[in-house]
């Protein structure tokens, strides 16, 4: 059974990988989506998320059905964190478990891009003089092209 959640807390990627491994698969690929501490030229103090939960939520589902409809794997678990995410820690947090690798790195690569596209959360980037900027995906559905 494949796992997504949209948390305040800090997200455990041990934790997250135990939700997909198994003994039939060798191979688990994970991506980790953290905060960083500059973005064009700014000093970024922290990011926060915004989500529309039941929502997020579902459409998360949607994509590890289309994982499974792409590709071989066993398992795969999303967790997206809300709220403060302070630099260098987790804001996402994807796994996925297949019997051979290429199909979990393929599928994890998809996962990211895709959760980005289409999943309601948006993100907030807090600069070290206070000033802020709402961000928005460049692989984003509902954003209109420059």
């Amino acid at each position: 059974m494949d796992y997504v959640e949209v948390t305040e807390d800090q997200i455990s990627t041990d934790q997250t990988t135990k939700l997909v491994s198994s003994p039939s698969c060798g191979a688990i690929s994970v991506f980790i989506g953290t905060t960083r501490d500059n973005f064009d030229g700014k000093k970024v103090l922290r990011l926060e998320y915004e989500a529309y939960i039941p929502m997020a939520k579902k459409k998360m589902m949607e994509i590890c059905q289309q994982i499974h409809d792409k590709w071989t794997v066993h398992k795969v678990a999303m967790i997206h964190r809300i709220g403060v995410v302070p630099v260098e820690e987790a804001s996402i947090v994807i796994a996925v478990s297949s019997p051979h690798r290429k199909e979990s790195l393929e599928a994890v690569s998809y996962a990211i891009d895709t959760v980005k596209a289409v999943v309601p959360i948006w993100k907030k980037e807090i600069y070290e003089d206070e000033s802020t900027a709402w961000k928005e995906n460049k692989e984003c559905a509902w954003t209109e092209p420059s």
